[in-house]
C-alpha cells in the first residue's frame, strides 16, 4: 500500500482519500488537509452516485486508469470548487479601487496613445466580482476614465459557475448589496420573478473563461494586466503552488499595477517583490519594477 494512503490520519475517512487528494494537488495546486479529508469524501461521494460506483477504490481507479479519467477529474474539480460570493462584496477593496487605484492607472497612462485599462478577476466564480468591477468602470467612464477602453478577464476552475457567470442571472442573495439605483441602471429583470439579468451594457467589457491557476502554459500569455483581484483563491493552495501562482501574476502586471487578494490572505513568505500598500480599510500589493 502507497504510504500516502497509510497516512490518512482519521479512521473515519477512507483512506484512498488520500490519493484522490495528492491527484488534485497535482493537477490544480489545490491542497486538503487531513481535517478537510471528510469533505473531498463527500463531494466524491456525489459523483460516485452519479456514476453507480460503490466503491472508492473503484473511482480512484476511474480517476487514474480510464479513458474518461481527464473529463471525469474535470467534473469532481467542478464539485470541490464552489465559491460563495455577491455584488459588490468587499466595499472598502472596492472604494481603494474607485478613489484611489484607478486615478493613479489614468496618470501613469496619460501619455499612451491607447487609453486601455485591462482587470483580471481570478478565480470569479459565478461572476459577480468581474461584473461588479465593469460596473464601478463604467461609473467611471462618465468622469475621469472619459477616453478610456477597458476588459475584465475572468478566470476560474470550475465549468458550472462559468456557465452562471456567462448566464448573468442573479437572484436576492447575491443582489443583497446592490442599492436601487445600481439595480436600476445595470440589471433587468429575468423570467423568473425575483431575479435580474445582468444588462449587456456590462456583460460586454467581461469575458470568461476557464483557466486553471497552475497551468503555466497558459498563465504565461495573460498580460499586460492593470490590476489583479485574487480573493480567497490562494487559501486552497500550499506555499509552492502559491509561489508558482504568485510568479505569474507578477510577470503578467505592468509595472505599478495592483494585486488584490482576500482579506485573510498575504504574499509574507510567498514573494518578496510585491509592495505592500495600504487603503481605508485594506490593502493590496503593488508591483514595484526589481532594481539590479
Amino acid at each position: 500500500m502507497n504510504a500516502n494512503i497509510a497516512a490518512v490520519g482519521n479512521a473515519n475517512v477512507s483512506p484512498y482519500c488520500g490519493q484522490i487528494r495528492d491527484l488534485i494537488y497535482g493537477v490544480a495546486g489545490i491542497f486538503h488537509t487531513d481535517n478537510r479529508l471528510g469533505f473531498l469524501e463527500d463531494r466524491c461521494s456525489r459523483r460516485m452516485k452519479l456514476l453507480n460506483i460503490t466503491s472508492l477504490v473503484q473511482y480512484y481507479e476511474l480517476l487514474t486508469r480510464s479513458a474518461e479519467r481527464t473529463t471525469e477529474l474535470h467534473l469532481l474539480l467542478n464539485e470541490i470548487t464552489v465559491g460563495e460570493t455577491c455584488f459588490f462584496r468587499n466595499q472598502p477593496q472596492l472604494g481603494a479601487l474607485q478613489r484611489l487605484v484607478l486615478p493613479s492607472m489614468v496618470a501613469a497612462k496619460e501619455k499612451v496613445p491607447f487609453k486601455h485599462l485591462r482587470i483580471w478577476s481570478a478565480g470569479c466564480s459565478t461572476g459577480e466580482e468581474p461584473y461588479t468591477l465593469a460596473m464601478i468602470l463604467l461609473e467611471e467612464a462618465k468622469r475621469f476614465l472619459r477616453g478610456f477602453t477597458f476588459e475584465i478577464i475572468a478566470t476560474d476552475l470550475n465549468d458550472r459557475s462559468l456557465q452562471k457567470a456567462q448566464e448573468g442571472v442573479y437572484g436576492d442573495y447575491a443582489l443583497r448589496n446592490v442599492s436601487q439605483e445600481m439595480l436600476r441602471r445595470y440589471y433587468e429583470p429575468a423570467e423568473v420573478k425575483g431575479e435580474f439579468r445582468v444588462r449587456d451594457e456590462v456583460r460586454k467589457h467581461v469575458k470568461f473563461n476557464r483557466l486553471n491557476l497552475l497551468d503555466d502554459a497558459r498563465m504565461v500569455f495573460v498580460k499586460s494586466i492593470d490590476v489583479i483581484f485574487c480573493c480567497n483563491v490562494l487559501i486552497y493552495f500550499d506555499g509552492t503552488s502559491k509561489k508558482r501562482v504568485i510568479q505569474h501574476f507578477y510577470n503578467n502586471l505592468l509595472p505599478h499595477s495592483y494585486l488584490f487578494l482576500g482579506h485573510a490572505e498575504s504574499l509574507f513568505g510567498v514573494h518578496d517583490d510585491f509592495r505592500l500598500v495600504h487603503f481605508p480599510n485594506a490593502m493590496a500589493y503593488i508591483k514595484t519594477p526589481i532594481q539590479r
